[in-house]
């Protein structure tokens, strides 16, 4: 079997990837009782799609096939791929059958992290604050300020 070619994704900006954490971080208050009121987060669709490029920059590098340096792909190998790219698949639907909307794109993200990327349901916010993070230095990276020095002298 071959492996499939994906698309690089394209970069996110600082303020994409800081609006869908904050609105992860939210869903996460309201599932574990913190949260009391809503705060604004503007065009939906923004959203989601900031929410659905999170999505994929966590859900598909751990579960794409391995590189050749990797070694061979198993058959576990090849059915975590395919459930990524289903998983994925549905999260980007959006129509009648299967509605996608930001409050389950960011339980879907959440469970994600808990169900596969965390040992403990407590450390859920600190594998989240982490990839927030490797998130917001790629997206400055690709999007650097004017004027504003990135790198040490």
């Amino acid at each position: 079997m071959s492996q499939p070619v994906s698309a690089p994704l394209a970069p996110m900006t600082p303020d994409a990837v800081t609006h869908a954490f904050n609105y992860i971080r939210y869903v996460r208050a309201l599932q574990t009782g913190a949260a009391n009121a809503a705060p604004a987060f503007g065009e939906y669709a923004q959203l989601r799609t900031a929410l659905l490029d999170v999505a994929d920059r966590i859900i598909t590098p751990i579960t794409a096939l391995p590189s050749p340096d990797e070694g061979d792909p198993s058959s576990d190998s090849f059915a975590l791929e395919a459930l990524g790219r289903i998983f994925l698949g549905v999260l980007h639907t959006e129509d009648d059958v299967c509605p996608s909307q930001a409050p389950g794109i960011a339980a879907a993200i959440i469970s994600f992290t808990e169900e596969i990327l965390t040992e403990n349901p407590e450390d859920v916010v600190d594998t989240l604050e982490q990839l927030r993070a490797a998130a917001l230095d790629q997206a400055r990276g690709a999007h650097p300020v004017p004027g504003v020095r990135t790198t040490a002298m």
